[in-house]
């Protein structure tokens, strides 16, 4: 037994299903993957999942073509696979096999801040999350503030700090490289 709910209380609570809260939060196994990867918006992490998931589709369609289309299948199959390969979602063009594993995962070591730690930029994913937020990391000529930017293996060599960023300056300052006439123009 319950009380009754005052007015002010159920105005607040309006909005909130008490009953189904779990299905609103997402699986346990979502909830990890936001906490581990730092992904800040759960709508970025669900989209990765049905791009995942729209792949994964299409590879068991491609497998599933009959003999007579055989060098459609190749076609397609070769053009999937370097796409995906561009993007750094697989590491081999050798098979649609790869295609029909694809997680969200491979899309969330694909974030700016993922590929701040792999590059060693920085030490943790937090901290990468915070130097992008803040403004510190470029991307080729663009400054770039948004953690949830997906980095292609193209433009990947392009990741360094600001110009004008501290954070370089204590780099520098740590190789013994920071050049005075630089940093005063």
């Amino acid at each position: 037994m319950v009380r009754k709910l005052k007015y002010h209380e159920q105005k607040l609570l309006r909005r909130l299903d008490l009953v189904n809260w779990e299905a609103s939060g997402g699986t346990l196994a979502e909830v990890r993957a936001l906490r581990r990867y730092r992904v800040g918006r759960r709508e970025d992490y669900v989209q990765y999942k049905t791009l995942a998931r729209a792949v994964r589709a299409l590879a068991r369609r491609l497998r599933d073509l009959g003999p007579a289309s055989a060098a459609f299948r190749a076609r397609c199959a070769a053009a999937l696979l370097e796409k995906l390969h561009g993007l750094g979602l697989v590491n081999s063009r050798q098979s649609l096999a790869v295609c029909e594993s694809l997680s969200a995962a491979a899309f969330c070591r694909r974030r700016l801040p993922c590929l701040l730690v792999k590059l060693r930029m920085a030490q943790n994913l937090r901290h990468a999350v915070t130097f992008v937020e803040q403004g510190h990391v470029r991307v080729g000529p663009e400054v770039v503030t948004d953690p949830a930017l997906l980095v292609p293996r193209a433009v990947e060599d392009f990741i360094t700090w600001v110009d004008a960023s501290r954070l370089r300056q204590k780099v520098l300052d740590y190789n013994q490289e920071r050049d005075d006439f630089d940093l005063a123009a």
